[in-house]
């Protein structure tokens, strides 16, 4: 299990219940609670979350100007 800081505590503590999540900065942490008191902890991870590449567009071949 993961260890984070508890606030309420102030110790380090494993986190129980973690769930990893994605924040919206795209960066990766573990919520869960600490076992003594029950507070909320948070933990952020090191390195961005893994997406796969984004496929780029195939171009279309120019057409020529028509003459009419």
């Amino acid at each position: 299990m993961p260890e984070g800081y508890c606030v309420k505590c102030k110790a380090k503590k494993e986190i129980v219940g973690g769930v990893e999540e994605t924040m919206k900065n795209g960066r990766r942490a573990i919520k869960g609670k600490c076992p003594t008191c029950g507070t909320v902890m948070f933990k952020i991870l090191g390195g961005k979350a893994t997406t796969p590449p984004p496929v780029a567009p195939v171009p279309e071949p120019a057409k020529p100007p028509s003459t009419t």
